[in-house]
């Protein structure tokens, strides 16, 4: 059948069922990120072993029913990409399209929208979940942008929110009220690496539903960038949604933004309809290299940089100049039996992830420590580099306070356990002795 008349014979009152864009039975992740799912209507692979790069904005339709059929789709909130039909990028194209199933696939979820940063897509996720009057429950610390849109922006659309300790669960049953319509977190947090009881929050969440009519649910939201799907699936713990960064580890090489949201299929046409009308797709030449390079790359990458960061957190966690450190896969880690539970990879080890945060010994209030450290570091360090972002080959050290997180307030910062002594890492691929030798000569300057 052509796709003229497939594309006929569908019509907008008959929903389709939810396509399962899962893993083929008995194929290992790993050969699934590299070939991803057996059949694509998203594209013709008989003659690809590479996936194509679509480099075009419209498409030519061949009749004007087809047209309006697509057009008719996502301005309703409920498209639902069984077949897709192609009109402008904006609103779907197919290179794009087969890193959204990858990654639904990975996740484990219904079905994934891609934006064009992930501060995109987190704002996408919060949009279709929040109303104005609704009220939003998040951790207490959370990454410097998200902080802004949440505190910034959203009091002007008549949305409030807590900013709780979501690892007191306790806490959590006490701020939920009838307003409340979304649950949001990162696990493990940045920059400080708490990490969020997925499945305790989850129970939570699912006591409130049971008791709420149908279309007052609230949605588990959950920013699992450090962690990657590698290293944690939250929607086989309980969430309902997962946000992702593209740019940082899942991208992997530091050279293309994006972002994604991996959903239930009952949000998918207002995920679609949303990047239509707010604009931020994922354009399909920064989809390609992540779809090509950074996915299948992906558990290669983070099995390497996981053992670094390994060998340097316990290097750090010796120091005579480091306060403390927070690595999940250090034994002493404060909730290291909460990590082995759900860090886990795709074979069930433990998957501590690549990501640390350390503090300086300081004399005083100020920081001087700290800020002679990663000052040397960006000056003469070799393997270490100061920058921000995450998830690289390259292995990046920032001072949060003073960088990433630099949108809170002071007082905020501090509530949040965020220090102005505390540096964090991003461990790279390179050997772990090259990284450990840059700390060791930062620290050396320290008093």
């Amino acid at each position: 059948m052509s796709n003229s008349r497939r594309a006929k014979s569908i019509r907008l009152e008959t929903k389709p069922k939810p396509r399962q864009r899962r893993v083929p039975d008995g194929v290992a992740m790993e050969s699934f990120l590299i070939h991803g799912p057996q059949f694509s209507e998203k594209w013709d692979f008989k003659h690809h072993v590479i996936p194509p790069m679509s480099s075009s904005v419209t498409y030519r339709l061949e009749d004007t029913e087809r047209g309006g059929q697509g057009f008719k789709e996502y301005a309703s909130g409920d498209a639902h990409r069984t077949h897709p039909i192609y009109i402008y990028d904006r609103l779907d194209e197919p290179t794009r399209g087969m890193l959204e199933d990858e990654l639904a696939g990975v996740e484990g979820g219904d079905n994934c929208t891609c934006f064009a940063t992930g501060m995109a897509a987190i704002s996408a996720a919060l949009g279709v979940a929040l109303r104005a009057g609704d009220e939003l429950i998040a951790h207490k610390t959370l990454y410097g942008c998200t902080y802004s849109l949440i505190t910034n922006w959203y009091p002007k659309l008549n949305i409030s929110n807590k900013l709780i300790d979501l690892r007191d669960i306790a806490a959590l049953e006490r701020a939920i009220t009838s307003k409340t319509r979304a649950v949001y977190f990162e696990s493990p947090v940045n920059p400080t690496m708490e990490l969020i009881d997925i499945e305790a929050v989850a129970q939570v969440v699912e006591r409130a539903n049971a008791k709420r009519k149908e279309g007052e649910k609230i949605y588990i939201i959950v920013d699992n960038t450090f962690a990657t799907p590698f290293c944690q699936r939250p929607l086989s713990l309980g969430a309902h949604i997962v946000v992702h960064s593209l740019t940082k580890n899942i991208g992997g090489f530091g050279t293309d933004m994006g972002g994604a949201v991996i959903a239930p299929h009952e949000l998918e046409g207002q995920m679609l309809l949303y990047r239509k009308d707010f604009g931020g797709a994922l354009a399909p030449k920064s989809a390609w290299p992540i779809l090509v390079y950074g996915l299948p790359t992906l558990p290669l990458r983070l099995k390497r940089q996981q053992e670094s960061a390994y060998a340097v957190a316990r290097f750090l966690r010796g120091h005579p100049r480091v306060k403390r450190v927070a690595y999940p896969g250090l034994e002493d880690f404060s909730q290291f039996a909460l990590a082995k539970k759900q860090m886990r990879d795709l074979h069930g080890e433990f998957a501590p992830g690549n990501m640390i945060y350390f503090e300086t010994i300081e004399k005083g209030a100020d920081p001087v420590n700290c800020i002679k450290v990663v000052d040397w570091i960006a000056k003469n360090g070799y393997a270490l580099t100061l920058a921000v972002s995450l998830g690289q080959l390259r292995s990046l050290i920032e001072n949060p306070g003073a960088m990433t997180h630099a949108a809170l307030p002071p007082e905020k910062r501090l509530e949040s356990g965020i220090a102005p002594n505390g540096i964090r890492l991003s461990i790279g691929i390179e050997h772990p002795d090259d990284i450990i030798r840059d700390l060791e000569r930062g620290l050396a300057l320290a008093e």
